[in-house]
């Protein structure tokens, strides 16, 4: 097991998720969120010309922001993440292999799971945070669930159907990192749109978390 880097102290633990989006709209994008707040972006590998994206993004963003790739299935995408400075990995499966990967490459690492043997697996592969997804199919009480047999200081994020508008509702089951998909940014959004929605997300956030 290679062990990857522990998820990061962000001011707002919030992964942005840009699916869909195009290289010549992304640096807009970005600028848009980081001027909202936001310390963390995903880019889907199923987006158009995504390692472009992702290259672009990250001569964008400042230096301390996390950059990186979702839907990342196998070990070459992980490698060709690390060649346009990716460091961030998001899968939607747990993948030893892939996990172990990104690990020798410095990443922080964060798995999809939506059950105990998938979140122990990820554990055991070395995972920095798990992606519990569908969140909404799950609901707070169901990753609390599975929660009570992971390790404690195990980051643990929220992801599909969570919008700010849900945010108090994971508060309660201790849960405060989540990636906001559609209810922040769906393909062809402008760079204005995009900035709109997530200053909404970041004062919920702040209003939730705050203390």
């Amino acid at each position: 097991m290679t062990q990857t880097k522990t998820w990061p102290q962000l001011k707002r633990s919030l992964v942005a998720i840009l699916r869909g989006i195009k290289p010549e709209e992304t640096a807009g994008a970005i600028v848009a969120l980081v001027n909202a707040g936001f310390e963390a972006i995903e880019i889907p590998l199923n987006s158009p010309t995504p390692f472009d994206s992702i290259r672009i993004a990250v001569k964008t963003a400042p230096s301390h922001c996390l950059i990186g790739a979702g839907t990342v299935l196998t070990i070459e995408d992980v490698d060709r993440l690390a060649k346009v400075g990716g460091s961030l990995m998001i899968s939607p499966n747990v993948d030893p292999d892939v996990i172990g990967r990104a690990g020798t490459h410095g990443m922080i690492t964060m798995p999809g799971v939506f059950t105990p043997t998938e979140a122990l697996s990820a554990v055991k592969a070395g995972a920095s945070a798990l992606k519990f997804f569908p969140a909404n199919i799950l609901g707070p009480a169901g990753i609390t669930a599975i929660r009570a047999v992971l390790p404690a200081d195990l980051e643990i994020g929220a992801v599909g159907g969570v919008s700010h508008e849900n945010f108090a509702h994971y508060r309660e089951a201790g849960i405060r990192t989540f990636g906001l998909g559609s209810s922040l940014y769906k393909p062809g959004m402008s760079a204005a749109e995009i900035e709109k929605r997530a200053i909404a997300s970041i004062d919920a956030y702040d209003r939730i978390f705050g203390d």
